[in-house]
């Protein structure tokens, strides 16, 4: 069955009405909404355009949108997908770009965005969990997530290295797996 541009754009409306947090948060939400229920993609799919999508400059969320969409739909398909993901923020961003300082001063407005902090952590451990079960599957990238862990902890490393060492990486270890499989 074909998914109409509609659907999709509904889709991505919700999930960006909903997405309070950012990026990191839209996991646990696209896994729950379009793997569980809609099926559109696998799990194993998400996974993978999330990990790409934090590789790309830009929104994570509007990165996984579009994946997500061109794999529905094709190029409208990322197109209905970036729309909807997007049209809720706007909306608000230009509804309440004028009054925030004055808004954000309000006792009540603060005690709610502090709650909704935790929410947020909250969502963001939910992620990792996801990805923990998915990325890390032997010893070797077991042992590629502390070293990574602690150049970016200890010695201040920023994000864009440890992805471009992560790819380097990835690619020959899988090579060497090949290579290794191949002379048995």
């Amino acid at each position: 069955m074909k998914i109409s541009l509609w659907e999709i754009y509904k889709v991505f409306v919700r999930i960006g009405v909903i997405l309070i947090g950012g990026g990191y948060v839209i996991l646990p939400i696209l896994k729950e909404d379009i793997v569980e229920k809609k099926n559109w993609i696998t799990e194993s799919e998400l996974i993978d355009y999330y990990a790409i999508s934090q590789s790309l400059p830009g929104l994570i969320a509007a990165n996984i949108s579009i994946f997500v969409g061109y794999k529905i739909r094709g190029k409208f398909g990322a197109l209905a997908a970036i729309l909807g993901i997007i049209t809720s923020p706007f909306i608000c961003i230009t509804g309440i770009a004028s009054i925030v300082s004055q808004i954000s001063e309000i006792s009540v407005v603060k005690a709610i965005l502090w709650g909704v902090n935790f929410g947020v952590i909250i969502l963001i451990i939910s992620s990792v969990k996801e990805m923990w079960s998915k990325s890390i599957t032997d010893k070797f990238t077991l042992f590629m997530f502390f070293a990574f862990l602690v150049a970016i902890l200890k010695y201040n490393i920023t994000p864009t290295p440890i992805i471009l060492s992560s790819i380097l990486i990835g690619i020959l270890y899988k090579l060497f797996q090949r290579y290794k499989e191949g002379n048995k």
